[in-house]
């Protein structure tokens, strides 16, 4: 049997390679290619999940929510397409990169246990192992300025991102989906991934696995553990970053949140 991370990056690889399918020949744009992402890249996830491992339970974004998880001793968290509209912003030859499949499991005695992050558009897989399923050479890459790097949402950026630059002394970097931003911190593009414009499981689990492996800080905004498969799915804020950068961010983020 295939162990959980790598039928995780297995999952999130296809899954990628689907949308890219989609991408080029159905000949959508829009929200029209986004919701046909999402329900196909959705429907194959929903069914390698029940042939692979068919005893575990499903959280998914585009899926009615069965609570029967709640009882579970293991739940796949998953997110079909996050960055729907970055995915959806596409012609033929040009199209948006900052979007991404998540592929996390949970276990109700260690948390989150396996987490793989496609970045389809740029041909690459990271897994919590510290697999990357493609190489990542020949990555383009924002080129660096010598100052660190807070990226943050390029439609919802927290009302206190500059102030959270200005505490590490870096700049904000505008980015699409959450796992497009957690993974430029996890290739060394960026040093923080801070976000509180609301979130659910499934944008973070898969993320925060294959961050963790990496050794960077993942936690609340208040500076609280990351909890997930509960009944709320609503998850609404993150930090991801490097251990150096914890002090000075919280310093920031908790008086934010009422800390």
């Amino acid at each position: 049997m295939t162990d959980d991370r790598a039928l995780a990056g297995e999952l999130a690889s296809a899954a990628g390679e689907l949308l890219l399918d989609i991408r080029k020949t159905s000949g959508l744009t829009g929200k029209e290619l986004g919701n046909a992402g999402d329900s196909q890249s959705n429907e194959f996830l929903l069914r390698r999940l029940a042939e692979e491992r068919p005893d575990d339970a499903v959280l998914s974004e585009e899926s009615a929510d069965d609570k029967s998880r709640l009882q579970a001793e293991r739940v796949w968290i998953v997110d079909p397409v996050d960055g729907t509209r970055e995915y959806g912003t596409y012609e033929p030859g040009a199209g948006r990169t900052d979007w991404a499949v998540h592929v996390a499991l949970w276990s109700a005695s260690d948390g989150l246990i396996a987490g793989a992050v496609a970045l389809p558009a740029l041909g690459v897989t990271y897994v919590d192992d510290d697999t990357v399923v493609e190489p990542t050479e020949g990555l383009a890459s924002r080129p660096r300025t010598g100052v660190p790097r807070v990226v943050v949402s390029s439609s919802r950026p927290p009302a206190f991102a500059d102030e959270v630059a200005a505490a590490v002394g870096g700049e904000l970097l505008p980015m699409g989906s959450a796992g497009a931003k957690a993974m430029a911190v996890v290739r060394g593009e960026a040093d923080a991934y801070v976000h509180a414009g609301g979130q659910y499981e499934w944008d973070s689990a898969a993320p925060v696995a294959v961050a963790r492996a990496k050794g960077l800080w993942c936690g609340r905004i208040d500076g609280s553990p990351l909890v997930y498969n509960n009944e709320d799915t609503y998850l609404p804020d993150l930090v991801i970053c490097r251990p150096e950068y914890v002090e000075s961010i919280l310093t920031v983020t908790t008086e934010g949140a009422g800390g």
